[in-house]
């Protein structure tokens, strides 16, 4: 596996709220976790830190190799509970944190299969030879309005309530947490990012620069281009190829 990432502030927010860590196991499977927080002063930024590091301890401490679906589904689905579980009590606990969360996207990589959860409107690709699929569903307003016909998706990336999410890790003491498991073929590429990126950069521009640029350099590069573009929020990507 190769592994890249990338965070940034971006060229308008005055901190980073984004967080991730992507590692590898003995055997070659991999690990990711991408997160976004929101919250006053500093509250997002802990949010987000809290939960990448609780999650990304959980699945090291977790994962055996030679894992079944179902048995990686439980680890990521423990792992996202017992951060929503630390930063939920923070935020009751210290009212510098009221009402912090974060969203999340957590992932495990095999050569054959990628295994995703996540809440919120961080996303995950999977980029191929021929195209770019985007393998999580946004946890959004707007996502709710395409979805019942009252917004086209193209009337959604202009939206002025298109940021407000409807799911969110430590708001509430559970937290609902979407699943996907994904076929992955050699030289595939997992992409996962915060919608910094995705807000100031198309999928169609994503595929074009992941297509002519090494998978080392990518999130570099996207992060780049998301500030030429703007930059009006933080920015965080994460690559994986097989």
């Amino acid at each position: 596996m190769i592994l890249a990432k990338k965070t940034d502030v971006g060229m308008i927010r005055p901190m980073n709220q984004d967080a991730c860590a992507c590692g590898e196991f003995p055997d070659g499977v991999a690990w990711a976790v991408v997160c976004d927080g929101m919250g006053g002063a500093a509250s997002g930024d802990v949010a987000s830190a809290t939960a990448v590091k609780i999650i990304s301890e959980r699945i090291q401490s977790s994962y055996r190799e030679g894992m079944q679906a179902n048995s990686i589904r439980s680890v990521l689905f423990s792992a996202i509970e017992a951060a929503n579980a630390v930063v939920y009590e923070m935020s009751c606990s210290n009212p510098a944190f009221e009402g912090m969360g974060t969203t999340v996207v957590a992932s495990i990589i095999r050569r054959d299969a990628v295994f995703i959860a996540h809440a919120g409107d961080s996303r995950a690709y999977r980029i191929t030879e021929t195209g770019i699929t985007q393998l999580t569903r946004d946890h959004s307003m707007v996502q709710a309005m395409v979805d019942r016909g009252q917004i086209t998706p193209m009337e959604a990336k202009d939206h002025p309530r298109k940021n407000i999410i409807t799911r969110a890790l430590g708001v509430d003491s559970r937290i609902p947490v979407d699943f996907c498991e994904e076929p992955f073929e050699p030289n595939d590429m997992l992409l996962i990012c915060t919608d910094g990126l995705t807000n100031m950069v198309e999928d169609e521009a994503i595929f074009r620069m992941a297509r002519e640029s090494s998978p080392g350099e990518l999130p570099e590069k996207l992060v780049a281009q998301a500030n030429r573009n703007g930059g009006v929020d933080n920015i965080t990507v994460v690559t994986i190829v097989s």
